[in-house]
């Protein structure tokens, strides 16, 4: 890995997540989130001549990643259009999927992009740098009542309401349009040795907002399964909770809720079957990327209709 690569993203788990793809020669794989292209390089350097390789991401930055080989396309895009823009190349069928969802180091280390409470920068935090509202547009226009329902459902936050509170009450004096501006506010709910933890939830709370994480997650999920073959892989990284909970659902019911369905013989209708279970990083591999502490991987499997 060159030195920009390295830079950009550490892939996270890339040994076990390729080996979970079970790639054979001649397959069609699909990289939901290329970014710096790790994973993408790791499932070239496996996957045999004739295979294809799909690398989706939404974000302009990651273009300057893509690999030069004829053997990939690079679809910029959001994941949660997988089905769509497989039709548009004349895919029919998957033979695995893999889905990455950290925020790329190149993110939170580029201060101009907002996403980390560590610089003063202009509180911005969307993926796709073309389109949509800023988490500055969205702290100083959500309603109070609206912005405590992101802190706790996307932050977890115990305190939300009062985080809620302190933001409109600044807001009202000067408009919050810089990371600094939001730490400043936040800042005195929080204990000193659990300032960071709970500030990063903030920051993921307004991140899951501004990009409609959730959602896209949820419709992502269900183009994937659309897509893949029977035997197909699904591959997924998770890093928190709330989207290590929907990608569980899925494998384990077919849908984000966890809702088991039944045919009319009351047989369960469950379109994956988890291979394993979730795997995590080893020790060697935190020390060496800290960022991996809290990743996920699950496997599963897509089982004849």
């Amino acid at each position: 890995m060159d030195e920009q690569q390295q830079t950009y993203h550490i892939p996270v788990l890339l040994a076990e997540s390729i080996e979970g793809m079970n790639l054979h020669n001649g397959g069609i794989y699909a990289d939901l989130t290329f970014g710096g292209g790790g994973h993408s390089r790791g499932i070239l350097d496996q996957m045999g001549p004739d295979s294809r390789l799909f690398g989706f991401d939404q974000d302009e930055d990651a273009e300057q990643n893509i690999p030069d080989d004829l053997r990939f396309t690079f679809v910029r895009s959001n994941f949660r259009y997988l089905h769509n823009f497989l039709r548009y190349y004349d895919i029919e069928e998957t033979d695995a999927v893999l889905a990455d969802l950290g925020v790329s180091s190149h993110h939170f280390d580029d201060a101009t992009r907002g996403f980390s409470f560590r610089f003063d920068a202009p509180l911005d935090m969307r993926m796709n740098k073309r389109a949509g509202i800023s988490a500055s547009d969205i702290v100083n226009t959500y309603e109070e009542e609206r912005l405590a329902d992101i802190f706790y459902l996307y932050g977890e936050l115990k305190n939300s309401r009062k985080i809620a509170a302190a933001i409109t009450k600044a807001r009202a004096v000067k408009p919050v349009t810089t990371t600094g501006d939001l730490v400043n506010i936040v800042k005195p709910f929080f204990g000193r040795e659990r300032e960071k933890k709970e500030s990063a939830r903030v920051f993921q709370a307004l991140r899951i907002e501004v990009n409609h994480e959730m959602e896209a997650l949820k419709e992502m999920l269900q183009a994937a399964i659309r897509s893949l073959k029977p035997g197909g892989r699904l591959v997924v990284i998770t890093y928190h909770s709330l989207e290590d909970r929907m990608v569980k659902n899925v494998i384990k019911t077919g849908n984000a809720e966890g809702k088991v369905m039944q045919d009319f013989y009351g047989n369960k209708q469950t379109p994956l079957r988890a291979v394993g279970k979730a795997i995590v990083p080893s020790d060697e591999e935190i020390a060496r990327n800290p960022r991996s502490r809290s990743a996920k991987l699950r496997i599963a499997e897509k089982q004849n209709d």
